[in-house]
């Protein structure tokens, strides 16, 4: 029987990844990212259609304000990002804050002190929202309008996009358009990054991940106490440092300021950085400093070369 016509990559690296070693010659890479999204979810009272209906429980207020879920963001700003902060600090883990470009327009002060600590600011989308049905021209002005916004707030343009689930088809096409990306992590299909073609042009792939995140705290998720993240992400970090050994991997680990930052989660993460930190061969990196690592590791300068210009990514090296 024929395979079906398709353009989807079902075989990756098929177990015969680059042999690329990652500095210091760690086994595992691990990338920590801070979603900072509040102040971005849907809501009537910034002007959108209609409200965000997740958080803490699944209710959408139709047709109103909706008071009780904006306040459950409000806590991610105000509660849940020192917490995160001190913990990232005390750990010496240097992260990446995945943005939405609305939510530093209003919390300015988190790219500031991320900068300061030396985190990543990346690009999470101006709202938190998808981009699947998009049209073209108003993706492109909300791939701008976070730029700018997140620009603003960190000094320094994003090197990282991510938007919130789906992306459109013409996303990556956008982003090598308005230039300055050096990556993308709107994926979910591998445990290290990737080249992918599209338009007859190379991107790079960081991979995320759904499963060593902290959304799992989200109704349904899965997760209740502090130790079902610790558990399952020092279990997953476990695996990928045994197969380091071998070959190249890489760990994400997802969070949210106003879910792990909870005082009864945030136990959670401290016990996995714990365990992580407490391993020889761990490179704990931002996902920019992943991709240029990676690039250059496979001889793929040019793309660093593409984003940022020639003398910029001489300088970067």
């Amino acid at each position: 029987m024929d395979a079906p016509n398709t353009d989807r990559d079902f075989l990756g690296y098929g177990g015969h990844p680059p042999a690329v070693r990652w500095p210091g010659g760690a086994r595992l890479a691990v990338s920590v990212v801070v979603n900072v999204e509040e102040g971005a979810e849907l809501s009537l009272g910034a002007g959108d259609g209609r409200n965000e209906g997740v958080y803490e429980v699944a209710d959408e207020v139709v047709g109103a304000r909706d008071l009780c879920m904006e306040s459950h963001f409000e806590y991610g700003p105000r509660a849940g990002w020192p917490r995160i902060r001190a913990v990232l600090k005390r750990y010496g883990v240097a992260a990446t804050l995945n943005a939405n470009g609305r939510a530093l327009a209003l919390c300015p002060w988190i790219a500031r002190e991320g900068v300061a600590d030396g985190h990543e600011v990346a690009a999470h989308g101006w709202r938190w929202e998808t981009h699947a049905h998009m049209a073209e021209e108003e993706e492109r002005a909300a791939i701008a309008r976070t730029v700018e916004a997140i620009t603003a707030a960190a000094g320094a343009p994003p090197r990282g996009w991510h938007t919130r689930s789906a992306t459109s088809v013409n996303t990556r096409r956008l982003l090598r358009e308005h230039g300055g990306f050096l990556y993308d992590s709107n994926a979910y299909n591998d445990d290290l990054p990737y080249l992918v073609r599209e338009d007859g042009a190379d991107s790079l792939v960081l991979p995320y991940a759904f499963d060593t995140n902290d959304m799992r705290y989200s109704p349904g998720g899965g997760f209740v106490f502090a130790d079902d993240f610790a558990r399952y992400c020092i279990d997953a970090f476990d695996k990928l440092y045994e197969e380091g050994e071998e070959a190249p991997r890489m760990m994400s680990v997802g969070l949210h300021l106003r879910i792990i930052g909870r005082p009864g989660r945030i136990g959670g993460l401290e016990r996995f950085l714990a365990h992580a930190a407490g391993k020889a061969g761990v490179w704990f990196a931002r996902r920019e400093d992943i991709a240029r690592h990676w690039l250059v590791a496979i001889g793929r300068e040019d793309l660093i070369r593409r984003a940022l210009g020639a003398d910029a990514a001489k300088a970067a090296r």
